[in-house]
């Protein structure tokens, strides 16, 4: 099969991308990138694309599945405008691209907690990305919904970091959905709905990450 990955070199992403060239049933993997690809395999094909841009006719669009691990943070992004383009209009626009050249599969890392209409803003805008993915018309649309996510990154976040502390010592007395979500489990989970999917839309639950 063909897999389309975008995120590739978040924490999440990168899990997902080792995992999926070592699949045997992915054949190719593109996982376009705004900067060069240091990683070097015969089953990865990594082109620059620029997200406010992204290349319409491009060939390798045509793909059997989407993995997207697209995201950012409010510190990161500097204001809400900005997050809202790299968490919602970036994975519609491609989510869109995609499902135009005939993709039918699409797997989404989202939130614990996504919510259109929730009043706090990050779980209202990862629930607006769901909700607009929805009406694509894919055959099978996974949502997967991790809450803290567990793993190394390469830039520092102090509140994760404190947050991952606090839950990893109390990770045995709460409930499942509340414990730390390793970043390997999030990506396996997501290449096995690329890779199984299932009709419709489905929703992986924190609690199904630990």
């Amino acid at each position: 099969m063909k897999l389309l990955l975008f995120g590739s070199t978040g924490l999440v992403g990168r899990h997902a991308l080792e995992l999926a060239l070592e699949h045997p049933a992915i054949d190719t993997v593109t996982a376009p990138v705004r900067r060069d690809s240091p990683i070097q395999h015969r089953k990865l094909f990594a082109p620059l694309v620029d997200f406010d841009a992204l290349p319409g006719n491009a060939p390798w669009w045509h793909a059997d599945a989407v993995i997207c691990a697209l995201g950012t943070t409010m510190r990161i992004a500097g204001s809400e405008q900005a997050f809202r383009r790299v968490d919602h209009d970036y994975p519609l626009a491609l989510a869109r691209l995609a499902r135009e050249h005939g993709t039918r599969v699409f797997v989404l890392n989202s939130a614990l907690g996504a919510d259109a209409g929730s009043r706090f803003f990050y779980n209202r805008v990862k629930g607006e990305l769901e909700r607009d993915l929805g009406g694509l018309g894919f055959d099978s649309l996974a949502l997967v919904r991790p809450g803290l996510i567990g793993g190394q990154r390469d830039e520092f976040r102090f509140g994760e970091r404190v947050a991952m502390s606090v839950l990893g010592t109390l990770g045995p007395l709460l409930p499942r959905r509340w414990r730390i979500n390793p970043a390997d489990r999030i990506a396996a989970r997501m290449i096995e709905a690329a890779v199984s999917p299932l009709p419709g839309t489905h929703v992986v639950a924190s609690d199904r990450l630990t």
